[in-house]
């Protein structure tokens, strides 16, 4: 049976917005889209820092308790690198996943340049040094993230492709790869609704997947063009625990969206973006970028949204539910 939820999944931490530029130890113009991981028993944000000149990079804070007293490193972590030029303009957008069988963390991220938008990938053992893979999947692309394990010995990737023609549209797809470097077998896995839905237009991963008992759970954003602007929302999603290809359910409600003066009100108005979230004693921790001006959290029951999005109607790949 379908589950409304009148009203949100998440609730926002009373705290917000938990980081901000005042918080930060040298000089930048906004803090917001921040991935997220447990690292050695302590909450870490690899967050996208805006400097003065409109381009971004990447820097560590560090919470025992995910919510306050930040460490922040005095310097960006990772910044865009001479030796790729298609990060000229910035990087931004990281999802950070644990990559068992490598011993190692994953980093997808978008590159910027005149080349357009792309995803790239680099790895790291302890988020002090980095290995560039370099892009892994050609412009304009963005909003990707790693599955944790392969799938029949392919590692899988989600992504968010754009075309603008005969209209844009950006809906998410699923690719496959041996070696993390080369990838194929590309696929729409969700599409973008059409018309009045909260979802219309483009949609594209939030947070990395994650693995549950029904199977992966999903979250993902959708844009609604209206007269005022463009809105984000939240919405779910659940794929087979084997089958990363084969949508369980999906969500025709929106779960969270812009409602706080932060999240309203900022360098680009009513924006709720995630980029990471991570799992203690069965509550979920969604970190988001605010109006791409600060950075908030909001908590839910993983067994809430999991018993949700079990409620939610069957996926037509024809994108109507």
């Amino acid at each position: 049976m379908r589950k409304s939820i009148r009203g949100e999944l998440f609730e926002r931490c009373p705290k917000n917005p938990i980081l901000t530029v005042k918080d930060w130890p040298y000089p930048a113009n906004a803090v917001f889209n921040s991935a997220a991981a447990i690292v050695n028993g302590e909450t870490l944000l690899l967050i996208r820092v805006e400097d003065f000149r409109g381009c971004s990079h990447l820097t560590v804070a560090r919470s025992k308790d995910g919510v306050c007293k930040w460490r922040i490193d005095e310097k960006p972590t990772l910044g865009p690198s001479p030796a790729h030029p298609e990060e000229v303009w910035g990087i931004e957008d990281p999802r950070i996943t644990w990559l068992d069988e490598l011993k190692e963390w994953a980093i997808t991220y978008t590159a910027f340049s005149s080349g357009g938008p792309l995803v790239s990938l680099a790895t790291t053992k302890d988020f002090r040094k980095f290995r560039r893979l370099g892009p892994v999947m050609p412009p304009e692309d963005k909003d990707a993230a790693l599955f944790p394990v392969r799938f029949n010995g392919l590692w899988a990737m989600l992504h968010r492709p754009v075309v603008s023609f005969p209209h844009i549209e950006g809906h998410i797809w699923l690719s496959f790869s041996p070696n993390l470097k080369h990838w194929g077998e590309h696929q729409v896995l969700l599409r973008a609704r059409e018309g009045s839905w909260w979802d219309a237009s483009k949609i594209g991963l939030s947070a990395p997947p994650m693995q549950t008992e029904h199977g992966w759970l999903v979250l993902y954003h959708g844009v609604r063009t209206t007269a005022s602007g463009s809105i984000y929302r939240l919405g779910i999603a659940l794929l087979d625990p084997d089958k990363p290809a084969k949508v369980l359910r999906r969500s025709d409600e929106w779960i969270f969206g812009p409602k706080a003066s932060y999240e309203r009100e900022g360098d680009v108005d009513d924006v709720v973006f995630p980029c990471g979230w991570t799992v203690k004693n069965g509550i979920v921790y969604m970190y988001y970028g605010a109006a791409d001006s600060c950075i908030a959290l909001a908590t839910a029951k993983l067994k809430d949204l999991l018993d949700y999005a079990l409620h939610c109607p069957v996926y037509k790949p024809g994108g109507e539910e």
